[in-house]
């Protein structure tokens, strides 16, 4: 037997592992498309469409007229419809309540899906210490997800009928944090991980690079939060020049204006944007002979970053169309995964070829 073949052997993890990693890549699937359930819901404006949070009553969609009625009713009351959808037809309720419904839906689903397996394995002892503490923090963070979902739609259902993009964000980078918990985990179990000192640089600066592409996912949330890509509709430029003439708001402190004023908060994503290709690109070229293990990875990373780059692009110059939105957001949970790919397999040892 050769001697890839012995580490292959060695290095397989064992079914119980295999069936547990499943479970955990099955999960971030579904964060995934939660992710992008939760844009279309914000592109579609349909996330103000249900006024109560009702974590157990609310799983089941009207199922009358009268019930649809009574949703309808609420959603009048509401700040959304008396300032900005005054006159909307049932009809037209039902379209955006659907997109808001299933977006919480998806979240219940989640939640059925990690908690049901979650203790099936924890009887059958699939779990070592480790794996236990770490299910239990993701099971955690799930149910504040939750409570963060609401507080971000609360603060749209008051005076103005805008949720916070501080909030946005929050619930966004929860999201994240989640779902890179998730796979990092289950690429933990089918690949275990070694230490390399050799390597420590290139893990530095791959870290660097994972988090710079976290930042501008952030800075994009506030993008999304303020409704900021609908002005400067062009690149490279932003009216006259590289900077927008408006990047300081004389009646905001300087912090808010990083935060608030829409044409700061547009800068900044593409100066980030473009800082964080810059990085994957040295990156991977930085790496290509150096860890020929991730070599996989360096190019989804690479792919991943010049197409969501493109279609950044392409959703600012067509002024944030529904389609174009959403698959800029995916985008981004593609990159986040490439670089989390990227950032594991430097700590995993390469199988040798003979």
């Amino acid at each position: 037997m050769s001697i890839s073949m012995v580490s292959s052997v060695a290095l397989r993890p064992p079914p119980s592992r295999r069936a547990v990693a499943v479970w955990l890549f099955f999960g971030a699937a579904m964060i995934f498309a939660m992710v992008v359930i939760g844009g279309v819901t914000r592109l579609t404006e349909s996330g103000l469409s249900i006024v109560r949070w009702e974590p157990v009553s609310g799983t089941l969609p009207p199922l009358s007229d009268t019930a649809w009625q009574e949703q309808f009713t609420r959603y009048q009351q509401s700040p959304q419809y008396q300032q900005v959808n005054q006159g909307m037809s049932l009809a037209e309720f039902k379209t955006i309540f659907w997109w808001e419904y299933i977006h919480r839906l998806w979240g219940r689903l989640i939640g059925i899906v990690f908690a049901v397996p979650m203790l099936v394995f924890w009887l059958r002892g699939a779990f070592d210490g480790a794996l236990k503490r770490r299910v239990l923090v993701l099971f955690a963070l799930g149910g504040i997800q939750g409570a963060i979902g609401w507080w971000m739609v609360a603060s749209g259902l008051r005076d103005v009928p805008a949720v916070s993009a501080y909030r946005l964000a929050t619930h966004l980078g929860m999201a994240l944090v989640i779902y890179a918990l998730t796979l990092w985990t289950a690429f933990g179990l089918v690949q275990p991980r070694t230490s390399f000192p050799r390597l420590v640089p290139e893990k530095r600066a791959a870290t660097a690079t994972l988090a710079a592409i976290a930042l501008t996912v952030l800075a994009g949330a506030f993008v999304a939060g303020l409704d900021a890509g609908m002005i400067y509709n062009e690149f490279p430029f932003m009216g006259d020049g590289l900077v927008p003439p408006d990047y300081h708001h004389p009646g905001l402190s300087l912090l808010r204006n990083v935060f608030e004023n829409h044409a700061a908060v547009q800068f900044h994503h593409r100066v980030l944007a473009l800082l964080t290709t810059g990085l994957v690109i040295s990156l991977c070229i930085g790496l290509w002979n150096r860890a020929p293990q991730a070599r996989g990875w360096l190019l989804a990373l690479l792919g991943a970053v010049i197409i969501q780059g493109g279609l950044g692009i392409l959703t600012l110059l067509h002024q944030v169309p529904v389609s174009l939105g959403a698959a800029h957001q995916a985008g981004a949970v593609v990159l986040l995964t490439a670089a989390i790919g990227v950032c594991h397999r430097l700590r995993v040892e390469q199988i040798p070829s003979e």
